[in-house]
């Protein structure tokens, strides 16, 4: 079965889109805890972190440098906070890797 975000990247939901290329796609999270809330996805179908592949550390390295990108473009370059969730027990509840990009308000430390 199809996951929210691969419908996504189909084209068979609707998103508001801030960056794709062939490898990810970057939307605006639909339930937001910032008032920048990005969501980073790979268009390889990934279900979590702990289940990427050695042949996937290419992949994940441009997860990070998009991310990167994605700061600059909204010039909040040296304000954001990266979060990716691995797990129903760690707040995962879309099970396709994603990258959560954060700004807009300040956090504390520790999360959660």
């Amino acid at each position: 079965m199809s996951t929210l975000f691969k419908k996504i990247i189909d084209g068979e939901i609707l998103a508001d889109i801030v960056h794709e290329d062939d490898n990810c796609l970057a939307f605006k999270d639909i339930a937001p805890q910032a008032p920048i809330h990005i969501l980073i996805i790979p268009k390889k179908e990934i279900p979590m972190l702990s289940d990427a592949a050695e042949e996937d550390q290419k992949l994940l390295g441009i997860l990070l440098f998009t991310a990167n990108k994605i700061a600059k473009k909204l010039s909040i370059e040296d304000n954001f906070r990266l979060v990716i969730n691995n797990g129903a027990k760690a707040g995962q509840s879309v099970f396709h890797l994603h990258l959560h990009l954060l700004s807009g308000r300040p956090f504390s430390w520790p999360p959660g």
